[in-house]
């Protein structure tokens, strides 16, 4: 006589843990029902795990779970090595409330006028940047020099932080281009060729609304006398 032992319940995770070889873990999914009901498809895992904002798609580059720091990298921003075509970088209202970018990424505003330029009306939104300066960003920069070369002289720049463009355009600025770099707690007396070109974010992790693993599970049973399989 043939006895049918019990077999274990198996279960299966409908939820990806990578993407990319980045980890995905909560309050992030990029599968449907996964991570927190605020980051619901904030990220999709395609070929570059793309950041989607209403100004372009951002680059996920890595994201600290340990520091609640997402890093992302705009392909269409200018940067020392390379002149892009002008360009804003703009955040939904939601975004820039739940996962806005960290107070250590500075936002560097290029080829100011100098008439109507953040030198005048807006001067109070600059600030130092780690003892750097716009003489030494268009003289190191390959791409920024073309400025220099054009106008025949310095023009002004300005570093500032993101509620400056978060609320002003490039236009209203009245500054051509922009580039962004982070952890500048750490570029004091580092060239301009080796800044960390990209976008640090930072998030808060929510307590309540969803499972706290992020991941929804399928547990299928086996009934040993009937051979009949059962999800639940």
């Amino acid at each position: 006589m043939l006895t049918l032992l019990p077999l274990p319940a198996l279960t299966f995770s409908l939820c990806r843990t990578s993407c990319n070889n980045i980890p995905i873990n909560y309050p992030f999914g990029v599968d449907d029902g996964c991570g927190a009901p605020q980051y619901c498809k904030m990220l999709n895992c395609s070929t570059n795990l793309p950041f989607i904002t209403p100004s372009g798609t951002y680059k996920v580059q890595g994201i600290d779970y340990n520091k609640k720091t997402p890093t992302i990298y705009d392909p269409s921003m200018s940067t020392c090595s390379i002149l892009q075509p002008h360009h804003d970088f703009v955040m939904s209202e939601i975004k820039s409330v739940i996962i806005p970018p960290a107070p250590d990424t500075v936002f560097t505003l290029l080829n100011c006028s100098r008439d109507l330029s953040v030198l005048n009306h807006y001067r109070s939104l600059c600030f130092n940047f780690s003892g750097h300066s716009c003489d030494e960003l268009y003289g190191s920069c390959t791409s920024f020099r073309l400025f220099h070369l054009l106008s025949n002289n310095t023009p002004p720049c300005c570093f500032t932080g993101y509620d400056t463009v978060k609320y002003m355009s490039m236009n209203i600025l009245d500054c051509t281009h922009y580039t962004t770099v982070y952890n500048t707690d750490g570029l004091h007396g580092v060239a301009p060729l080796d800044w960390i070109y990209g976008i640090k974010l930072s998030y808060s992790v929510p307590d309540t609304g969803c499972d706290r693993s992020g991941r929804n599970e399928i547990a299928l049973t086996f009934d040993s006398d009937e051979g009949t399989r059962n999800s639940r």
